[in-house]
């Protein structure tokens, strides 16, 4: 992986906690693209720059094996802790760097990572280890959510959002560029895959504690970035916008139930048969 940002025992642990994991109807997507291209069986699925695993372990259920790799030893030991499943198994390695043989996995996917790699080698490196009518799967989801709760004007609770988004923006890090989505289209258009699917806007609702999307919130990087430079302004920006946004809902309790919903985008491509 060509970023290492995510390394330390504190931030795995965070992403297991509070970590957003593709919705059964995001997996489906991709499972039935797989299948009306190159059909059953499934059997080995690549869940690249895995994380905690949480994606590894929706995979697992659609395929004979999964192989999950991460290049952080520390996220790979919090998947082990939480994720662990028969059929998959965790390798340390670095996502342009594959530890598989030449055709051998029917699904090469890459759950909120592929922003993070030095992306021709992993391309390379993906299209190395897919079977032919393999299937690649890059997935990922925006920052820009949306809250709603009941009685509550969704607006103020929006606008409080985005300004604590703002106030993050000077911590993104320079290899993300503008927007993450950018590199994700720019892959639609240049992996020489015929068969492709591009898909930019898929809302995703999910209810959670409030205190759980502060968690999730806090483990994005331009957040853990601001923390290890200024724990303290961090901490107070974290509390401020938790209070604010108590504030808007009317509520005492940072546990209030509060729907969030996430913008996702994906590529899904296809490896053509004579290639």
């Amino acid at each position: 992986m060509a970023n290492r940002l995510f390394e330390s025992r504190e931030h795995a642990a965070d992403y297991w906690k509070y970590r957003l994991c593709p919705s059964d109807r995001l997996i489906q997507r991709m499972i039935d693209f797989l299948d009306t291209r190159k059909g059953r069986p499934f059997d080995l699925a690549l869940d690249v720059g895995c994380g905690s695993g949480q994606g590894s372990v929706l995979l697992a259920k659609h395929f004979t094996s999964v192989v999950a790799t991460d290049v952080s030893r520390a996220q790979l030991e919090e998947a082990l802790l939480h994720a662990n499943r028969p059929n998959i198994t965790y390798k340390q390695c670095a996502a342009e760097e594959l530890p598989l043989d030449d055709g051998s996995v029917d699904l090469v996917a890459a759950m909120s990572a592929f922003h993070w790699f030095d992306r021709p080698r992993f391309l390379r490196e993906a299209h190395r280890v897919l079977k032919p009518r393999g299937c690649l799967a890059l997935l990922n989801y925006t920052i820009d959510m949306e809250l709603s709760h009941p009685g509550c004007c969704p607006a103020a609770l929006n606008r409080a959002c985005k300004e604590f988004y703002e106030a993050l923006h000077p911590y993104r890090s320079p290899c993300l560029g503008p927007s993450s989505m950018d590199f994700y289209r720019e892959a639609s258009q240049s992996i020489p895959y015929p068969d492709k699917e591009w898909q930019e806007c898929v809302w995703v609702k999910q209810s959670m504690p409030l205190s759980s999307f502060i968690g999730l919130l806090q483990s994005f990087s331009h957040y853990q970035i601001l923390l290890r430079e200024d724990p303290q302004k961090a901490d107070g920006l974290s509390q401020a916008f938790c209070e604010r946004l108590m504030s808007i809902m009317r509520v005492t309790s940072a546990e209030t139930e509060v729907e969030v919903a996430v913008k996702y985008y994906y590529l899904l491509a296809c490896k053509p048969q004579d290639v």
